[in-house]
């Protein structure tokens, strides 16, 4: 039933400047191997953080494996930003301009500092001091137009970038430590990490898809798994319908009522469903 809506909300997904795209595990009974459900999403999880000409959309995928082809499929002839936490699968797709994820750098200095011993400083904290800078610049800029964002970036977090550039590229660390780990990634990252700067429609991080995909990862904690392919199917429109619309601030009974009644038409009218368009 929900099928149409699905098709059109992604058709309006693959018209945004920018996607973001995460993928967490599903166990599927009836699958001999591991399950995946995709997440693609654009705008913001509120319409308090929406920006403008930007649609607020959540769309999950579910596929049986983890591999390029999944991403490969879902956004066919794409053509724009896709922000990721540098998972290889995404890499390279035609089309498509790869952005990178600065709180995974973030997390992984994170974790380099807490082997470092309950209060003291060290090398971790040199890079988390300036890439917060870079998050209070962000901060700063919450609801500024893109050029804004485009200008303050170049003028502010630039700089601050060249100089994270330089520390790390002059640190002798063991490679297999925690620090040698995060310099490692973000380095490897580093062209697609520091391509928000460049245009102020992108996020400095993917915290949206991962917020996006956390209602999932939370619900599978209480039902498991899913029994069937079609089940999981299933649970990825349904899971679609009503994280878009809660992105959008509806009141979701309202919506899935009309949504329900609307779709069992032999004709339904699709674009009144788009959760921008709802009328109360």
């Amino acid at each position: 039933k929900f099928a149409p809506l699905y098709a059109a909300l992604k058709e309006h997904l693959l018209q945004q400047v920018v996607v973001q795209a995460d993928e967490t595990p599903l166990n599927v009974l009836k699958e001999e191997k591991q399950c995946y459900m995709w997440l693609y999403c654009s705008g913001a999880d509120s319409p308090e953080a929406a920006l403008p000409n930007v649609k607020n959309i959540a769309l999950y995928d579910y596929q049986n494996s983890r591999a390029r082809a999944c991403p490969v499929d879902f956004l066919g002839d794409y053509n724009g930003y896709l922000q990721t936490d540098g998972y290889a699968a995404y890499d390279g797709l035609h089309h498509v301009t790869n952005v990178g994820c600065l709180a995974h750098a973030r997390r992984k200095f994170m974790d380099a500092k807490k082997l470092q011993g309950k209060g003291k400083s060290g090398k971790a904290d040199k890079a988390l001091a300036k890439i917060q800078k870079l998050y209070g610049i962000e901060s700063r800029l919450k609801g500024a137009p893109a050029q804004e964002r485009k200008a303050e970036r170049q003028a502010l977090a630039k700089p601050i970038l060249d100089e994270l550039y330089q520390w790390m590229t002059t640190q002798k660390v063991i490679g297999s430590s925690p620090l040698g780990k995060a310099i490692k990634y973000t380095l490897g990252q580093w062209s697609k990490l520091i391509r928000y700067i460049d245009d102020g429609h992108l996020s400095i991080d993917n915290n949206r898809a991962e917020r996006a995909i956390k209602p999932l990862v939370i619900g599978r904690k209480n039902w498991l798994f899913s029994n069937t392919p079609n089940g999981a199917d299933a649970s990825a429109m349904l899971y679609s319908i009503i994280e878009t619309a809660k992105a959008n601030g509806l009141i979701l009974y309202d919506y899935m009522v009309k949504c329900m009644k609307e779709l069992a038409k032999a004709e339904p009218d699709i674009d009144a469903l788009l959760p921008w368009n709802f009328k109360h």
